[in-house]
Parts: structure tokens; C-alpha cells; sequence
């Protein structure tokens, strides 16, 4: 676990703005202009070009930007045809919605998985990759509400869990350093239910998941959990820490890449985090908002480590990003420069408080 072995690990969260060029195909391809196999050789070319620059800001663990993914929460559907044009839609403060799409028949089974995308990005580069797949609670809400003749919710249930497994596990034996859980729709189900059974059915089938993972195993698993962050605006910003660390906290997994510095209380969040935390459990706080155009300074991260650090223990802190830069494929609102340059930050600032700490 080459992440976790030195003082403050930096991690990203996973995903890069793709070049104009690439998003300009990708519409080509929705509109039956461009074919897969075209496609896929832009998305090919944006993943080498993203680790080249990820691997230039001196990160010890990168990604590929997710360049080759639709978007973090729909990748596994791509490829299979029996969907419905009615969705599940996830609205964001700014307006706009993204949609899941739902089955129309059974058994349920990916069209993709994510080691696809790891393979691709380890013949790339010789640095550990960290990769993020999408949580079983997301793929859930692909079930429509008036059900499937002959294939209920609870079969379709087992059949996601089935296929998280696999999509985690597949990554594991390809030599993943992690394999980050995207669970963004923690706080999003506090919002739709605010009784809070909503929230408790998705840690319940996510830990359905993570269960079936040895304690080894799980320590390179991890969480990741945020307001949402799309186009510069996010889909569940009213919802506070207050309700959902203690039952996020219950998650079987051995890290957690938590949104931290836009809060505007990031005290009381870490106060909170101290309090439900397990001593098994690793915590990357975020240093860097994505959702804000202006780039922190070196400063600023290291001041929000440090203080970070009057909460946590050294040995199981860490820093990352709030949030992915784009985790849908045509999100423009965040420049390729201004997310490396966040990073590169986030990096610096950190190195500037190891050096402290140390």
C-alpha cells in the first residue's frame, strides 16, 4: 500500500477535465456520428496525455482522469441497449439535472468494467494507479419504481452486488494501489429522505459489498463522499456532516476521501470525524475545491493540513481533492490548467506540512 506507508499521503480523487477535442467526439458519438472504436482512440490519446501531465506534477499515486468514462456513475451501462428513456433524475442547485438511466429486463450485468480502464492506464505508466468505481447504492437506483415482470428488486439487488464485487475485485488482482468507492449519493438520500432510511438502505447494500473483502483486502478500499460536484455546482449542498459521518463511518472500508475545504465549519466537520472514526480507519481529508475557480495557494493547503492535524492522527491523515474536476465527461466549467495547478498545490501545501509535522 505504497500511498499509506509515508507521513500525509496526497491522493487524487480520480477525474481530469478532458480536452476539447475529446468532449467535441464525444457529441459527435451521442449524435451517431462517430463510432466506438473511433471514440475510443480520442479517449486513448486524452488518457495518455492526462497521466504525462499527472505523472509531471510529481503525484505518487495518479489516475487517468477518467478520461475514457462517460461519467463516474453511468460507466457500467455503457454498451447495453435494453435501458428505458425514463430516468432517475439528480438535479443540481444551479438546475440542470443528470439522469440515471433504468433496465427494462433481467439479469442485471455490467456493460463495462473499470479494470478496462485500468489496464489501459498501466501500460501507460510505471507510477501506482489508484481507481474509482461507482458504489452499489447508485447502480441500484437503475431499478424502475414500477418494477421488472419476473425479475424483482431484491434479484436485482443481488445481481449489483455481485457485479461491485467483481468490478472491485477485478482491479485488486490487476494491481490497483487503491480502489476508491464513489459515493456521492450518501448526502443526496439524506436530502430526498430526510427520516434517514433512504441513507441506511444504501450503507446497508454498499456493506453488502464490502463485506465480501478480507480486512487486508479492504485497506486498499476506500470511500469517497461529497455534496456532488457538477459543472461547478453541486446537487445536495444543504445537507451537513452532522447527519451523515456517523453512518458513513460505518462503511467497511479502510480510507475515506472526505470533502472538507469548502465547508464552511471544517472544525466542527473534523470534530465530528474524531468522534465516529474507527482506529482502523484512514482519513484523506480534501484541501482543494474543484467547484472554485480560484487555485489555492501552497499556504492555504498547508494551513488547512495543519489544522487538519489538531484532530487526526498523523499516522491515519492523509489530503486529496473535495471532489472529482469533472465526473461528467462534458464538464467544462474547470480548465485542465486549473486543475493541475490545484493539485500541484495540494501537493506543496501538503509537502509544506509534512515538513512541519515531521
Amino acid at each position: 500500500m505504497s500511498s499509506a506507508t509515508n507521513l500525509l499521503p496526497s491522493e487524487p480523487v480520480g477525474s481530469i477535465p478532458r480536452p476539447d477535442e475529446l468532449i467535441a467526439k464525444l457529441e459527435q458519438f451521442e449524435l451517431g456520428r462517430l463510432s466506438l472504436e473511433e471514440l475510443s482512440v480520442a479517449e486513448d490519446e486524452a488518457a495518455a496525455k492526462t497521466i504525462a501531465e499527472f505523472e509531471a506534477t510529481g503525484s505518487p499515486v495518479i489516475t487517468d482522469g477518467e478520461q475514457r468514462k462517460p461519467s463516474f456513475l453511468t460507466y457500467p451501462l455503457r454498451g447495453l441497449t435494453e435501458l428505458t428513456t425514463g430516468h432517475f433524475n439528480l438535479k443540481f442547485s444551479d438546475g440542470h439535472v443528470r439522469q440515471m438511466p433504468h433496465i427494462t429486463r433481467g439479469p442485471f450485468r455490467y456493460g463495462k468494467y473499470a479494470v478496462d480502464y485500468l489496464r489501459a492506464a498501466k501500460a501507460k505508466t510505471s507510477r501506482p494507479i489508484k481507481q474509482a468505481v461507482i458504489s452499489a447504492s447508485a447502480i441500484s437506483m437503475a431499478y424502475p419504481p414500477g418494477g421488472i415482470a419476473g425479475y424483482s428488486r431484491e434479484a436485482f439487488l443481488c445481481d449489483v452486488v455481485d457485479e461491485v464485487e467483481k468490478d472491485i475485485r477485478q482491479c485488486l488482482e490487476e494491481g490497483a494501489d487503491s480502489v476508491q468507492m464513489d459515493f456521492t449519493e450518501a448526502r443526496l438520500a439524506i436530502r430526498i429522505d430526510p427520516t434517514m432510511k433512504l441513507l441506511e438502505d444504501f450503507i446497508e447494500i454498499n456493506n453488502w459489498v464490502l463485506e465480501r473483502f478480507s480486512d487486508d483486502e479492504r485497506k486498499r478500499l476506500g470511500v469517497h463522499s461529497c455534496p456532488g460536484s457538477d459543472c461547478d455546482s453541486k446537487h445536495s449542498p444543504e445537507v451537513g456532516y452532522g447527519s451523515l459521518l456517523p453512518a458513513l463511518l460505518r462503511l467497511k472500508a479502510g480510507r475515506f476521501y472526505l470533502q472538507l475545504s469548502s465547508e464552511k465549519d471544517r472544525a466542527c466537520v473534523l470534530a465530528l470525524i474524531r468522534a465516529n472514526v474507527d482506529p482502523d480507519q484512514f482519513i484523506f481529508v480534501g484541501v482543494v475545491d474543484p467547484a472554485c475557480r480560484e487555485v489555492e495557494t501552497q499556504e492555504q493547503v498547508r494551513d488547512r493540513v495543519l489544522e487538519a492535524a489538531r484532530f487526526l492522527p498523523l499516522d491515519r491523515l492523509g489530503t486529496t481533492d473535495d471532489c472529482g474536476f469533472a465526473p461528467f465527461a462534458d464538464d467544462r466549467s474547470t480548465s485542465r490548467a486549473t486543475a493541475f495547478a490545484k493539485i500541484r498545490a495540494r501537493l506543496k501545501g501538503t509537502e509544506m506540512a509534512r515538513q512541519l509535522l515531521s
